[in-house]
This record gives C-alpha cells, sequence and structure tokens, in this order.
C-alpha cells in the first residue's frame, strides 16, 4: 500500500480507537463504519476514497477494552473476500 494510504490508514485507525475508548455508542461518522453484507461480525471502515480496510471484534485482551481484529487493508478489491 502507499505511503499516503497507510497514513490515512494510521489516521482512521486513531479515530476508531480514541472512540472505542471513549466508549461512543457509534465510530466517527468519516469512517463510514458499517457491516459487511453476507459476513456476519465483520465490518468495514472507509479510510480514503479508494481505500478501505475489513476487521471484527475478537475477545478482550485487556479487561475493558475492545480488540479489533483487521483482516484486509486496501482498495476495493479486498470485498472479494473480506
Amino acid at each position: 500500500m502507499p505511503p499516503d494510504l497507510q497514513n490515512r490508514f494510521l489516521a482512521a485507525v486513531a479515530q476508531l480507537v480514541t472512540a472505542l475508548a471513549a466508549r461512543r455508542a457509534d465510530p466517527p461518522a468519516g469512517l463510514r463504519v458499517k457491516g459487511v453484507q453476507g459476513h456476519p461480525r465483520v465490518f468495514e471502515l472507509t479510510f480514503a476514497p479508494d481505500g478501505r480496510a475489513t476487521f471484527e471484534y475478537g475477545p478482550e485482551q485487556r479487561p475493558g477494552e475492545a480488540h479489533i481484529v483487521w483482516r484486509r487493508i486496501g482498495d476495493h478489491s479486498i470485498f472479494r473476500a473480506p
């Protein structure tokens, strides 16, 4: 992944982690987090016009903190196998 997309992804991760730590009901709207159709428990996140990442929540690794398991990161092609 090009460095500019890597930087955008890392900025989006920071926003998501901040929202989860603050226990907000919904992630920041700009990240457009939503479920992946046909894949229960898998979510997608938008971090650039053609930047997408899929993830799921895993078992807590630290008590009281959400654990994110990143599945695929890249462009729209990640949806072939989210």
